[in-house]
């Protein structure tokens, strides 16, 4: 029904097909209904509640079938995880009952959940570290090295994204709320670093200077904005929760201090004076 807040698809994909609704406004969770058979995975501790039909098994890395090698296989993917600021295990949430059951998982942070069809964009969604918070069984959990040493630097999410590949639903969790931009061919966006939350595989990444050496010093932008370039679509989230946390600790007073670490780059607090976050 058009006015059912419940999406579906239906295909002949590898991952589980799974109907879902997005509760709530600010502060979201994102509702799973399994058919019998049916698996959900997600982060560690991201579970509000489920069904009592429903089983749970902690699993090495994403529990995905790349990972069907072995022990070896679900290490490496463990390892990626690791890198990319998650933990080392996630949990399936598989329906063992008869008819629908559903389980629900909220994001730790306030902001958007972002639900993606990996089919529909290519296969492969780029994201910011620690975004990810459930999938349909099937979808792998990955990482993106910022091939550009400047990038890397300075763009906001450092050296290393994540890359979730599949073709099943996949759910980002996004700081504030979220705007989706289309870019063509050659086309170019211009996004502070640390709101750049995810984009998919055709757009190019790079920063470039804010403007002249007075804009730099007083603009209050920082140094660097992160460079977009198309084909490909592009999410903007407008509070990363770096921000918002270097904002509380400033306000805690002394015992805050104001290290936000670059909006997540590799520079520590030396990121914080370039990126203007001082």
């Amino acid at each position: 029904m058009s006015n059912s807040p419940w999406s579906h698809s239906r295909s002949g994909s590898v991952s589980d097909d799974i109907d879902f609704a997005i509760r709530g406004e600010d502060l979201q969770f994102v509702e799973i209904e399994l058919d019998p058979g049916e698996s959900a995975v997600a982060e560690a501790g991201a579970m509000v509640w489920k069904d009592a039909s429903i089983d749970m098994q902690t699993v090495f890395g994403d529990g995905s079938a790349s990972q069907d090698g072995g022990f070896m296989g679900k290490l490496v993917g463990a390892g990626k995880r690791l890198v990319t600021g998650e933990s080392l295990f996630t949990t399936v949430f598989t329906h063992q009952g008869q008819g629908k059951a559903r389980v629900a998982f909220a994001s730790p942070t306030p902001g958007t959940i972002l639900p993606i069809k990996l089919d529909s964009v290519g296969g492969t969604l780029i994201c910011q570290k620690d975004s990810f918070l459930a999938a349909a069984r099937g979808v792998a959990i990955g990482i993106e090295f910022q091939q550009k040493m400047m990038t890397g630097l300075f763009g906001g999410e450092g050296f290393i994204m994540q890359k979730l590949t599949g073709d099943g639903w996949v759910f980002v969790q996004m700081g504030g709320t979220l705007i989706e931009r289309e870019l063509g061919p050659g086309e170019e966006l211009h996004v502070d670093t640390g709101c750049v939350a995810a984009y998919t595989s055709g757009v190019d990444m790079d920063v470039t200077r804010v403007g002249g050496v007075k804009t730099m010093l007083v603009g209050g932008e920082g140094v660097f904005f992160a460079r977009l370039r198309g084909p490909g679509k592009v999410w903007i989230q407008s509070l990363p929760f770096s921000r918002l946390a270097g904002r509380m600790l400033a306000a805690a007073g002394p015992l805050g201090s104001k290290n936000n670490a670059g909006e997540g780059s590799v520079l520590g607090s030396l990121g914080d004076i370039v990126m203007g976050n001082n």
